[in-house]
């Protein structure tokens, strides 16, 4: 797994042993950000489930001026650290917090921090036919807390499993969906900027 454009562009990126992180795959990361296109340029973003910090580290190499990265695994938080180290950013311009993720997004909020985008891959709920999704990818969804957190502009980028079938809340807009194999990669932006005019992903 490597950086697949910016300023680190080809730097591999350490990834722990075991089963307990399902990096995004490097096609469907080039996927996400060349839909993103300028959006990422300037941005503050925030990485939920952020495990070896692929998302946001690609995010810093393409011209993000600050990430924060919320990971549960103490372990897995240390190799993001090697990462962002090993890939030569800056200091200062990436943040780690170790804790759950919605207990991150409740402080986030009361803290009132704002990101141009929000990325998030978690680890891939069950199939659900017949029955609505209790993945973690609809948590995010059905979290009150989490569009809050995107600026006026911003977009949330959210993978699943083809297999998990979610069902958008009404504070939702879907903006573009990509399918890759078995991954997903919706575009959404909050309901609240949908009275202005669509931005179509290139």
């Amino acid at each position: 797994m490597r950086i697949t454009g910016g300023t680190a562009a080809r730097r591999i990126l350490r990834v722990p042993k075991g089963l307990a992180v399902r990096p995004t795959p490097d096609r469907v990361k080039q996927a996400v950000f060349n839909s993103l296109g300028g959006r990422v340029a300037g941005a503050r973003v925030l990485e939920l489930f952020a495990g070896t910090g692929a998302l946001s580290l690609e995010c810093l190499s393409r011209g993000a001026v600050a990430a924060v990265c919320v990971e549960n695994s103490p372990r897995h938080a240390a190799v993001l650290r090697a990462n962002f180290q090993a890939a030569g950013f800056p200091p200062g311009v990436l943040q780690t917090r170790v804790q759950d993720v919605f207990a991150a997004l409740t402080q986030l909020a009361a803290a009132r921090e704002r990101f141009d985008l929000i990325l998030a891959d978690p680890p891939y709920g069950e199939k659900n036919i017949g029955r609505r999704s209790t993945s973690l990818a609809q948590r995010l969804l059905d979290e009150a807390a989490l569009p809050e957190l995107l600026r006026v502009e911003g977009w949330l980028v959210l993978g699943h499993a083809r297999r998990d079938t979610l069902s958008l809340p009404e504070h939702w807009q879907e903006l573009k969906l990509l399918k890759h194999g078995d991954s997903f990669m919706r575009f959404l932006r909050p309901a609240r900027a949908a009275g202005a005019p669509a931005a179509a992903a290139p």
